[in-house]
């Protein structure tokens, strides 16, 4: 028990895979009173890190106000909930309403991030999606036209613009407006695609195509949901190399050898070369 005000800890699970826990959140779930978690989002194992006399609640069936409810419940009572989200809760978890009715009923929250998606399918992929001289940011983002409204300027054609890795959430559904937009911001049809259902889960599938064919694929398979969507150029680029393991480059902890340093800036000071 924490004392008479509760506590709520909202943790990140990750995608699915309860062995993808960080040891704080596995800790926080083994501490709390009551486990309130996303059934169908996260894999049962993770209640096994749940104390015995637990009080488990299946968030699926549960509106916010709920949600709430027990949270006034463990304020009252002094009672240690763990709200146990998929992905990570800074990425589309309906988290910030929950920690600002926390703060309103003085109960202290605490967050644990999580394993997001989009990085556990790159892991999936094996593919690095910051390539040297290819690409050097990841967007976020998802399609718009579903539930929620997407703010002005941030519909994927615009942020296709800048050719660079984009992962896609919530988007399966309308797959033929994503490869659509997709094409109006610039990427060419030969543009590569990963597409993963139920990462980590035991039936997750993982697909390479195009954004050519991206709608045709997602139809294939039947996938309108629990799908993410990585795209980019950095997604089939090889025979680039970081200049951060360079041996003509140096920092703190290593020393650079001369003549790779000399070649190195050489490198960097070619005409229209804005490598760093």
């Amino acid at each position: 028990m924490s004392g008479k005000h509760g506590h709520v800890t909202i943790v990140g699970a990750g995608p699915g895979a309860a062995d993808l826990l960080t040891f704080r959140a596995a800790r926080a779930i083994a501490e709390a009173d009551v486990v309130v978690w996303a059934a169908s989002l996260v894999q049962e194992a993770v209640l096994e890190h749940a104390a015995p006399g637990a009080e488990i609640l299946d968030s699926a069936a549960l509106s916010l106000e709920d949600v709430l409810a027990v949270y006034a419940r463990a304020q009252r009572d002094g009672l240690r909930v763990a709200r146990v989200h998929s992905g990570d809760p800074a990425l589309w978890g309906g988290t910030q309403e929950q920690v600002d009715r926390c703060h309103e009923l003085g109960i202290e929250v605490e967050i644990v991030p999580g394993v997001s998606a989009f990085s556990a399918v790159a892991a999936l992929a094996q593919r690095e999606l910051t390539i040297p001289e290819v690409a050097q940011s990841v967007i976020l983002t998802r399609l718009g036209g579903g539930k929620t409204p997407m703010p002005p300027g941030e519909e994927v054609r615009e942020f296709a613009r800048h050719g660079t890795t984009m992962a896609l959430f919530l988007s399966a559904a309308r797959s033929g407006q994503l490869a659509a937009e997709l094409l109006e911001g610039g990427y060419t049809e030969d543009t590569p695609v990963v597409i993963a259902y139920q990462a980590t889960w035991p039936e997750e599938l993982l697909l390479h195509c195009t954004v050519g064919t991206l709608a045709d694929t997602v139809k294939e398979h039947r996938l309108w949901k629990h799908t993410l969507f990585l795209v980019g150029p950095a997604l089939a680029a090889s025979g680039t190399r970081s200049h951060l393991y360079h041996p003509g480059h140096f920092h703190g902890f290593r020393r650079a050898d001369p003549e790779a340093r000399r070649a190195l800036r050489a490198l960097r000071t070619r005409p229209g070369d804005g490598r760093g």
